[in-house]
């Protein structure tokens, strides 16, 4: 009964220890978490690696140096000047004007919020699933019957012979078929015999 006690704690520590990993890294990266842009100049910055350009693939405002991604940067260049809406109506304006298309992230309402929730569902309900897999499997091997009295007896009869066969030593002629056998081993094949 004290064993089960101990197969239990020892079954419970691994949780608990993996939870203060994880508060201990999620406290980490909150301390150490950029709290955004402080100057206009990384607002913009900021605004504008978050925008795709219109005829770039792949490609953000920040980065492309075409002239479309040029008057969309001036046109978020003398938003954040103007200094009355935040960076997130800044950007609506920018979607609304030039289409929802030249959001690199996508928007957390409607259809877009598929975006972010499917692969969050998703990891849900494999965790989920691999909980319910675990369990069940931790039932099963709990009402598993352990071993008869038939396979105690079968191991003491091969472990008696294997004492046995250890304890006798070898006669003459099992260790020349023993010596005969072994060479035989090393013998290459009679097709391979030149």
């Amino acid at each position: 009964m004290a064993g089960a006690g101990l197969n239990r704690r020892l079954k419970r520590w691994p949780a608990w220890a993996l939870l203060v990993f994880v508060a201990a890294g999620l406290l980490a990266v909150g301390a150490t978490r950029d709290t955004g842009p402080r100057t206009p100049g990384e607002r913009v910055d900021d605004i504008t690696r978050r925008v795709a350009c219109p005829i770039c693939d792949g490609e953000s405002v920040y980065e492309s140096r075409n002239n479309a991604s040029e008057s969309i940067r001036a046109e978020v260049r003398a938003q954040v000047a103007e200094a009355e809406r935040s960076d997130d109506e800044i950007i609506e304006f920018i979607a609304d004007r030039y289409g929802g298309q030249v959001l690199l992230v996508p928007r957390a309402t409607g259809i877009e919020a598929l975006a972010w929730a499917i692969p969050a569902a998703a990891l849900v309900c494999a965790l989920a699933g691999l909980t319910v897999a675990f369990r069940r499997w931790q039932a099963e091997a709990a009402t598993a019957r352990g071993a008869t009295a038939a396979d105690y007896t079968l191991v003491d009869a091969a472990l008696a012979e294997d004492r046995r066969s250890a304890d006798d030593p070898p006669d003459d002629a099992s260790r020349r078929s023993g010596a005969a056998r072994r060479s035989g081993d090393d013998a290459p094949p009679e097709g391979d015999q030149p």
